[in-house]
């Protein structure tokens, strides 16, 4: 069974740091202590909208510990692969028009 223990105070606050300081405007609904339902929804340049899940426990790989988040744009047709938060920001904020 999936889990989210991996979903800590401190992660959802890098990643809110990550997507303020790539100029992203973003909200989440309130649920850090609830991660299963946790959703952000960011705002790219373009004015689309995507929405940031963390990953499940049978998503993350060893190797990767960082990478946490996965983003959709529905507009777009568009969803990342589980990746960091940094990441996450960087992809939402430089995706292609």
């Amino acid at each position: 069974m999936a889990t989210f223990a991996h979903i800590t105070p401190a992660r959802c606050a890098q990643l809110g740091r990550a997507l303020t300081a790539a100029g992203l405007s973003w909200v989440d609904n309130g649920n850090q202590d609830r991660p299963h339902l946790l959703t952000y929804t960011v705002t790219d340049p373009r004015g689309r909208r995507w929405t940031v899940e963390p990953a499940t426990s049978n998503q993350i790989t060893p190797s990767r510990p960082a990478s946490l988040w996965q983003a959709a744009c529905a507009d777009l047709f568009d969803s990342s692969p589980v990746l960091s938060a940094r990441a996450i920001a960087a992809r939402i904020r430089d995706f292609p028009a």
